[in-house]
This record gives C-alpha cells, structure tokens and sequence, in this order.
C-alpha cells in the first residue's frame, strides 16, 4: 500500500509507527504487528512493530518516529511502500537459543542482519540478549558472533603495517585514559618514523558520567565519514573519532540499546562487541584494559572470564591482542565528568603539578604495552615517558585538535573547559581514612548533576582511598549547570553516598 510518511516529532530511542484503524483493517494488521516500510525510490526498508490510531492522521498516511527517518534518509511527506511484514526465520533461531541449544554461523548471521535491517522488534531483540546472558555463548559460537557482526556494516582496510588501537571495558569512574594513549603513541609514531596508525574510535557514555567522545567534543570535532577518517590519518597517523556514524558493528547499538533497557550484559555480547569494531576498523594490534574491583563492572574472576574470551577469540582473527586486568577498585584520575575529565587530561599533558598521577601512570603503561608491540618493552617504557615529559605528546594532542577542526588556543581550551557556575564542596563530617569510594555511586551522582549532557556538571574528588582526613577536610565538590540539579542531587547523597570513612 502507497502512504505518505507523517512525522510523529517524536524520538523515542528506537523505530516507531502508528496507522489509521481503517488502513490496518484494509491490510488485514491488528496493533503491535509489524509492517514492512520500503522507500519507493531506493532499497532502504524498516520493520517496524504498529500501533493504531483514529482521528489523529489520515488514512492514507503512516506517522513514524524521527527513528525512521533516519534510518530511511526521507523527508515528511514521502510515499512509501507500507506492507505486512511475516515474522522472520531468525525469530525461530532466538527462541532456540532460549532453551539453551547453540547456535551455528548461518543462524546467528540471520539474527544479527536482521537486528541491522530492523525486521526484528525490540523485544525479539531483548529476548535474544537475555538468552546469551542467560545461557552464555560457547567459543565458537562468539567467534560466530563477532563475525556477523563485522560482515554486517562496514569495513575499514589500511596498508599500514601496524593498525594500534586501545579499549577499555569501563565500569570505572574518570578512567579517561584514551586521549593521553593517543597522544603519547601518536608522537611516538611520529618520533619513530614507522609504518603504524592509531585511528582511534570512541564511544559515548552509556550508563557512565562521560565516554571519551563526550570528553573530546568539547573541543573539537568528532564525527566523520570514513573518508574523512582517511584524510585525517593520512595527514596525522591518529585521531580521536566517535565510531556511531561510521557504520561499523551497527547491530551493536541497538543490541546495547536494548540490553541498557533490560539491565543485563553478557560477557559474550561485550567481547563480540569490542572485537566487532575493532576488526572491522582495520586494527591488527590492540592493547585491552579490564578494570576489576568491588564497585566496578566485573569483579576478578569475571575479568579473568573476558580476558579468556577476548584472547580466544582475537586469535581466530589474526588480531594480535594484549589484556591487561587493572585495578578498579575506585575511581581513577579527580574529575568525573566531561568538562571536569577533559581538565585532568590536558593538566597530565601539561605536566602541571597538581595533575592526577594515577591516571597518567595508568595511561602510561597502556601507552607501553601498545608501543611494545613495535618496538622492544624496555625502549618503549623510556621513550613514552620522555614524550610525555618533553611536550611533544601534548603538541600531537593539539595537532589532532586542530586537523579534526578544534583550536589549540590555551585560552579557547580553558574557556571550554570552564565549570558549572552553581557548585558546592562536602567535606567530611569526621577524622578517619577513606576506605571506599563506590564507582556505581560516583556516576550516578554525576548523572544527577547533568551529565554527559551537560558538559560542565560532575564531581571533582579531593581524596581518594587511604587518605586521612580530619573532620571537616574537603572530601568531593559537587558541579551543575543549574541549581535544581544541584539541589536535587544533595538530597539524593543521603542515599547514595559514595565514600565510606573508617
């Protein structure tokens, strides 16, 4: 059937669509079945599950969230082919891995390129990514996974010898090390002359105060085709770029949309995603951080399951990896926060005094064991130290600054990087030794206060573990870009305090 597309001014986070009763009735549809929308002058197509309506748009038109059009590249008011759609083949591979049998390459293919063509619903989807959770996946059956999901979107190749990437699992608040690995490295393929790139994409935050492209699009620009990733590499040999709109691993993000719904994430699903865009992004040598700890996202045992997993799985694709399980016990660097991150980054650059060491010399042996793969360990280690110390790490950060469309003024950079106008310092209400900050805690304060939205907005830690405070000592300051969020945020503290004093 002919329709004319109505906007519903609506973004709901995934696909929506509702029809006229009457028109449902002519294609013999009831509510929450799906159709079939196809533009009519190109093969883009969408499955999207229908609700019903009457009054509220014409019978020949069908009302979509601004999801589709995305997804479909039209404008309001084209025609479209609107047709049922029969549910698919992979639907029955889901409800097999649901009782626990595994699946094979063919079929767990079938179920990822249906994710990315939208012929599965959100709840299929969700079905899915509890059954992995649930059930787990053999080796090969994430091997499988990863594959799909490459072959599935984009594929970037270089000829460069060495591709180096680095990647953090996460689960630990202010553990901003990428832009520093970056920039240390980068200078350091540049000091070296060799035939290496580090063309680095980031994610933004999920359930965390900040992602490294939340940070970094603060001063400067992030999002590129892959042919402008190829100019700048070419030009720079690094870059700091946010990996959602270059199309690789897409079933990934509406697999992630639908697990942060649900709250669940299986190891399987996080080592096939991780792996999928870095494969798929030309890399051939990655260093892996898994941070563990009691308030992190894995504990040490399941660090040592994903470490397992990611090693096993990065052989059968020839993609040379280094696992490295850290301690993530609390948060890492002072600031949580993009504005508050992106300060600690630029102060370790800088070499200021007052910079956090923890986070440079975690960044620093990250650095190492990248460039250890190009150059023996022991040159490594003095060599990223000496680029560090020297500035000439901090001048290739200003350098991809400036090639990604950024400034690398000191004072535009500061000017950016300026804080929420409405703050306020807790200090501690009696003498002790902090035994504990609860990172789950630190970022969901942080999200309280406005972030990753509001740039300005976060926590700055006066102290971390075994500091010895005195009553009334500065324990964390508190940033917001408005007072009800500041306000509302001091309420909440009462149950989510963060620091445990002992």
């Amino acid at each position: 059937m002919d329709l004319k597309i109505r906007s519903l001014n609506l973004c709901a986070g995934r696909p929506l669509a509702i029809l006229h009763q009457d028109t449902a009735k002519k294609l013999n549809m009831h509510a929450d079945e799906r159709v079939e929308i196809r533009c009519k002058d190109s093969k883009k197509m969408i499955v999207v599950v229908v609700d019903l309506a009457k009054g509220i748009l014409d019978k020949n038109e069908i009302a979509v969230s601004e999801e589709v059009f995305h997804i479909l590249g039209i404008t309001e008011g084209s025609r479209v082919s609107v047709e049922p759609s029969f549910k698919p083949m992979s639907a029955t591979y889901i409800t097999k891995k649901i009782k626990k049998h595994a699946l094979d390459y063919n079929e767990i293919y079938s179920i990822v390129h249906d994710i990315v063509k939208g012929r599965l619903t959100d709840v299929e989807i969700a079905y899915f990514a509890a059954a992995v959770g649930l059930n787990d996946m053999n080796l090969d059956e994430v091997y499988y996974f990863t594959k799909a999901m490459v072959k599935t979107g984009e594929e970037i190749t270089w000829t460069n010898r060495f591709v180096l990437d680095k990647h953090c699992v996460g689960g630990v608040a202010g553990i901003r090390t990428t832009p520093l690995v970056v920039s240390i490295v980068g200078s350091a393929i540049d000091e070296l002359g060799i035939n290496a790139i580090l063309p680095n994409t980031s994610s933004r935050a999920i359930t965390s105060a900040a992602g490294t492209s939340d940070d970094i699009e603060i001063l400067t620009g992030i999002e590129f085709t892959t042919e402008d990733l190829r100019k700048i590499i070419r030009k720079i040999r690094a870059c700091f770029v946010w990996n959602g709109i270059l199309g690789i691993a897409p079933a990934d993000d509406r697999i992630i949309q639908v697990e942060r719904t649900i709250h669940l994430e299986s190891h399987e699903q996080l080592v096939a995603s991780i792996l999928a865009k870095k494969i798929a992004m030309g890399t051939t040598h990655a260093v892996m951080e898994i941070p563990y700890g009691d308030s992190a996202k894995f504990d040490k045992k399941n660090a040592k399951h994903i470490k397992y997993l990611m090693d096993k799985t990065a052989s059968r694709f020839n993609l040379k990896i280094k696992c490295l399980l850290t301690d993530g016990s609390q948060p890492v660097g002072n600031g949580i926060g993009p504005c508050l991150e992106m300060r600690d980054i630029i102060s370790v650059l800088r070499r200021t005094e007052n910079r956090p060491l923890d986070l440079e010399q975690r960044a620093l042996l990250l650095s190492e064991e990248l460039l250890s793969f190009v150059i023996p360990k022991k040159q490594a280690v003095e060599l990223c130290k000496t680029l560090l110390n020297s500035g000439k790490a901090y001048d290739k950060f200003k350098e991809i600054l400036r090639t990604q469309g950024g400034s690398d003024n000191e004072s535009e950079i500061s000017k950016k990087l300026e804080l929420g106008r409405f703050h306020e310092t807790i200090r501690a209400n009696k003498s002790g030794k902090i035994k504990d900050i609860d990172n789950k805690k630190v970022a969901y304060i942080a999200r309280l206060l406005g972030c990753p939205a509001d740039k300005a907005a976060g926590i700055y830690l006066h102290a971390h573990v075994d500091t010895i405070l005195r009553k009334g000592d500065e324990l964390f300051t508190l940033y917001a870009e408005s007072k009800d969020k500041l306000d509302y945020t001091k309420k909440a503290l009462k149950k989510f305090y963060p620091f445990k004093l002992e």
